[in-house]
């Protein structure tokens, strides 16, 4: 069975209750590297069907990586299992049920050179990488990866199916003192990973002459490349565009949409037809994916919603389900696009800074107070000490705590190229998605200790 088969046959297992099938065939290849050596290679060839049963308003939810009949039918009897036991002991969640999925629009997300697969071309990578380090006297360390992942959504009125493509190349270079750079791309095509330019690009922030300065606890002006900025976007999806959150009232733009929230220059959307993204065209309930503006000019404008969480908002899915039914964490945006500005590039930005802080990304965010967007991190892999307008010499590493929307407030200009960005560490079931973002300057940011 192809994939769309397998979801209305698990459908078709289901002996009671409404039933939205959702499954994803994954094949990828991905590659693990360390110290100028390859370390680790996988092959996944997989479906994962998710199975979600809606009985007397109650939702139940199982998982199988089986698709023959008698695992569907155990699959569906474990959902159902699962709907009558809530119940048995809770009150009706106000589920509106699932939609008649519609047919997938195009779109350009699918490369059928990168879903052949080609290991040679991870190998050629990596060779390349390994050979510019050498060059450089440093360390690379990273991954390479490409996939193709089907995806098909089914209900008893009818199912959809998509399919799409994405590469990745991440690189850590380490030079012989410790320092660290760290460059990336992400996209649909395996071809256009460029992998010298990625590792020159990394190797040049880790061999970055001078001695590390250190800066005390306090605000400073900062510049953000664009994987830092994706990292607090996606924090923000988190905090402020969660439609679930939003209607319980936890959410940072409770009371604030249609307010001034961020600097004029900032402009979000969810956009999953823009060229540079990971596009697909539904969401894990089979709401077509569109467009959906969430800051303009600095005004909050909505929020994301799956089906659950627009019933408790009164309101209609976004399309930002990832999981059928709904998840317990809510909707999230997974295209997320900042338009970019006036600025020719991150030289422009630094220019006005007398004394400030050059971020290339962040690691170990965490959200310490939702409704505030507080969040905590540390930079990493290329933070550099801004001096008289331009970068001057390495920095030791900075712990931020400051306001996401507090930041996106005090921006002053963005670059105009925009990049796309993503962490995709795939550790587990593969979900790849990434943050069209710019870089940008912020008039402060408050760093709160030094980390190394």
């Amino acid at each position: 069975m192809n994939t769309l088969e397998v979801a209305e046959a698990a459908v078709a297992a289901t002996p009671d209750g409404e039933a939205l099938a959702y499954v994803s065939h994954e094949r990828s290849l991905l590659l693990r590297f360390a110290a100028n050596r390859p370390t680790q290679a996988t092959s996944i060839d997989d479906v994962t069907v998710e199975l979600a049963v809606l009985l007397r308003g109650h939702l139940g939810r199982a998982v199988t990586n089986e698709t023959d009949a008698r695992s569907l039918r155990d699959c569906a009897r474990r959902a159902l299992i699962g709907a009558e036991a809530a119940a048995a002991t809770t009150a009706p969640s106000g589920h509106p049920g699932f939609p008649i999925p519609q047919p997938a629009r195009s779109h350009h997300g699918h490369d059928p050179a990168t879903a052949a697969l080609d290991p040679g071309i991870g190998g050629a990578a990596l060779a390349a990488a390994f050979a510019t380090a050498e060059r450089h006297g440093v360390e690379a360390h990273g991954i390479w990866t490409v996939a193709e992942d089907e995806r098909a959504v089914a209900t008893a009125g009818g199912g959809a199916l998509d399919r799409t493509t994405d590469a990745l190349m991440k690189v850590i270079c380490i030079a012989p003192g410790g320092r660290s750079g760290y460059a990336s791309h992400v996209g649909v095509a395996a071809a256009e990973i460029e992998a010298q330019q990625i590792t020159e690009r990394a190797a040049a922030k880790a061999v970055a002459a001078g001695d590390p300065a250190e800066l005390p606890p306090g605000d400073y002006p900062v510049v953000m490349e664009p994987r830092a900025v994706g990292s607090l976007l996606e924090l923000l999806g988190q905090t402020a565009l969660n439609g679930l959150a939003h209607a319980e009232g936890r959410g940072a733009l409770v009371g604030r949409l249609g307010q001034q929230v961020a600097a004029p220059a900032i402009n979000l959307a969810d956009s999953p037809r823009f060229p540079a993204t990971l596009p697909r065209a539904f969401d894990a309930e089979g709401t077509p994916k569109r467009p959906l503006p969430l800051i303009q000019d600095g005004v909050a404008r909505a929020v994301v919603h799956d089906r659950r969480s627009a019933a408790l908002a009164g309101a209609e899915s976004t399309g930002h389900a990832v999981t059928p039914g709904g998840d317990p964490n809510g909707p999230r945006p997974v295209n997320l696009v900042l338009i970019g500005g006036g600025a020719a590039g991150t030289e422009d930005l630094c220019a006005p800074i007398e004394r400030g802080v050059y971020v290339t990304r962040l690691w170990y965010e965490n959200v310490v107070r939702p409704k505030e967007t507080l969040i905590t991190a540390v930079t990493r892999d290329g933070t550099f000490l801004i001096e008289d307008g331009r970068v001057t010499r390495p920095l030791r590493d900075l712990r931020l705590t400051d306001s996401v929307l507090g930041i996106l407030r005090r921006v002053q200009d963005l670059t105009a190229s925009q990049e796309l960005t993503s962490e995709a560490e795939f550790y587990g079931r593969r979900f790849a998605y990434g943050i069209v973002s710019p870089a940008l300057r912020a008039s402060s940011m408050r760093f709160t200790d030094a980390t190394g």
